[in-house]
């Protein structure tokens, strides 16, 4: 879901400014203004974040101080960074400014850029997505100790999240290295203007996020032959089979903290969480693998922080094809009912 419980919003209609108290359904919340508690449909408002950065200078204007706009970085793609240490591999977001009919510095667009500061090339594919959609996709490599132009993103398209798919593999293969490694980033609205507020403090220009430090090494192939296991005494399924050796599933689930264990006082809200959340992930695999076509999971209202941590797992698990939360005569508010591709 967009919204949480506690994020900052814009009262579209009116243009002023609160903050989510409660999520009412999938298509409303409960909204304070100036100390007024009202509904909303989720089309009625949104993030203030984006009219921050569009409708007011980001860096106070100094004299003594030249501008310096993105737009000044040469244009090629390719260029020779100043590392001389290996120190992974970056991709670099870089804040594009231009001035508005009122002379006001605005983010118009983000430059991206890949950046190897390491002494190997590599192979990459990547993909810039907005939702579960891919928006840009590129294949290439890149030099060591090289900066790599991607493409730019509109600012005015990133209110809904950015994410980013980056496939690696070596120019020139390595036995004992991977085939390949994949790493993905996914920036929430709020954390990228945070991130944009904080270069602004710092006079900054680059927004970096850490992709990895060294390529990984090739796993170990820890195969073992089926008949010294089962000559040593060890039970071997047929993995065609597998499905009658796993336990039942279960299509509601409760995590209400009182049904999974008998004594709960001593127990710190950290404690809790994670039993509540080791047990979520047992049902939800039994029941992708018992094909169940959907799962009801009963986590309560509360301070709304289990429903959150189960939303946000909901939001990466493979072979989701969508959850809702919304009211029913069972369970109220606190069930999110999980639909499996």
């Amino acid at each position: 879901m967009k919204y949480q419980v506690g994020d900052e919003i814009l009262v579209l209609h009116s243009n002023e400014e609160g903050h989510i108290i409660e999520i009412m359904n999938d298509e409303m919340v409960m909204i304070e203004v100036r100390g007024v508690k009202f509904p909303a449909y989720m089309d009625q408002i949104d993030f203030p974040y984006f009219k921050r950065f569009t409708q007011k200078k980001l860096f106070p204007t100094k004299e003594s101080a030249p501008k310096i706009y993105v737009d000044q970085i040469p244009k090629e793609k390719i260029q020779k960074n100043d590392s001389k240490e290996d120190e992974g591999v970056w991709l670099n977001i870089i804040p594009k400014f231009n001035l508005d009919d009122f002379n006001d510095e605005i983010v118009e667009s983000l430059k991206m850029y890949l950046s190897n500061r390491t002494r190997v090339a590599y192979k990459f594919e990547y993909a810039q997505l907005f939702g579960q959609h891919t928006d840009f996709a590129l294949v290439s490599s890149i030099p060591p100790h090289t900066d790599f132009y991607v493409h730019d993103i509109p600012f005015a398209s990133v209110n809904d999240g950015l994410s980013f798919t980056i496939d690696f593999s070596l120019q020139e293969p390595h036995k004992k290295k991977a085939d390949h490694f994949e790493t993905n980033i996914k920036i929430k609205p709020k954390q990228l203007f945070q991130r944009i507020e904080s270069i602004k403090e710092e006079n900054k220009l680059v927004i970096p996020y850490a992709l990895f430090d060294t390529y990984p090494d090739k796993a170990e192939d820890n195969h073992v032959a089926l008949d010294m296991l089962r000559n040593a005494g060890y039970k071997v399924y047929d993995a065609s089979k597998i499905k009658q050796h796993l336990p039942a599933a279960r299509s509601v689930v409760d995590l209400h903290i009182e049904k999974l264990v008998d004594k709960h006082s001593h127990l710190t809200n950290a404690e809790m969480m994670h039993i509540q959340l080791t047990e979520f992930e047992k049902w939800f695999d039994l029941a992708q693998l018992h094909h169940l076509p959907s799962l009801v999971i009963i986590h309560g209202v509360g301070t709304g922080k289990l429903k959150a941590e189960i939303h946000e797992l909901l939001k990466v698990k493979k072979g989701v094809k969508r959850f809702i939360n919304q009211y029913s005569d069972f369970y109220g508010y606190g069930a999110t009912e999980v639909f499996f591709d």
